[in-house]
């Protein structure tokens, strides 16, 4: 099991913890600019429970913030049961993130107030004073992350040669993501 990576000459794990962690949580969700957000479904859910989502912002801790609609099937799934999944993708080839995290919503006018922007009232129509308005705050647990570790460039670089000499010169990284 596991045999591209034993053919890898090269470490190609390693695992996050505390602001490592917080940092790349931070850094994948602005590359990212949105997630699938996974919660359990409830009877007569139109989402299966999985939805994509806007990350508004993933703070110096590593929590991730979103806007929501007090009525909508997410906040119910989320107040029956706070346990989350979240699935985002940086690029094409890189960047990627899987996060297990617990979510509370909320009706923070200041964090609603900072999270604020014109394009939302396509959604909250009354704007940022609409009642509708709530804030889900994601506080990961524990995820795992697949990177690479020098750039696109490199990477592209590397598995070319690796292909073109029949070894494998994968310039992956992966790793535990534990906040």
């Amino acid at each position: 099991m596991d045999s591209i990576n034993r053919n890898q000459p090269e470490d190609n794990r390693q695992d996050l913890a505390a602001t490592a962690a917080a940092t790349r949580i931070r850094d994948m969700s602005k590359e990212a600019g949105a997630c699938f957000f996974c919660t359990t479904p409830l009877a007569g859910s139109d989402t299966g429970g999985t939805r994509p989502m806007s990350i508004e912002q993933a703070d110096d801790d590593g929590v991730l913030w979103f806007l929501s609609a007090a009525d909508s099937h997410k906040n119910a799934e989320i107040q029956a049961d706070p346990k989350v999944r979240l699935y985002l993708q940086a690029s094409k080839h890189s960047g990627f993130l899987v996060l297990d995290g617990h979510a509370t919503v909320s009706r923070d006018r200041d964090r609603i107030e900072a999270l604020w922007s014109p394009i939302m009232k396509t959604w909250f129509t009354e704007g940022k004073d609409d009642p509708r308005i709530t804030v889900i705050r994601v506080q990961p647990q524990a995820g795992y992350y697949w990177d690479n570790k020098h750039g696109d460039f490199v990477a592209a670089t590397k598995m070319a040669l690796g292909a073109a000499i029949g070894k494998t010169l994968d310039d992956s990284i992966e790793g535990n993501v534990a906040p």
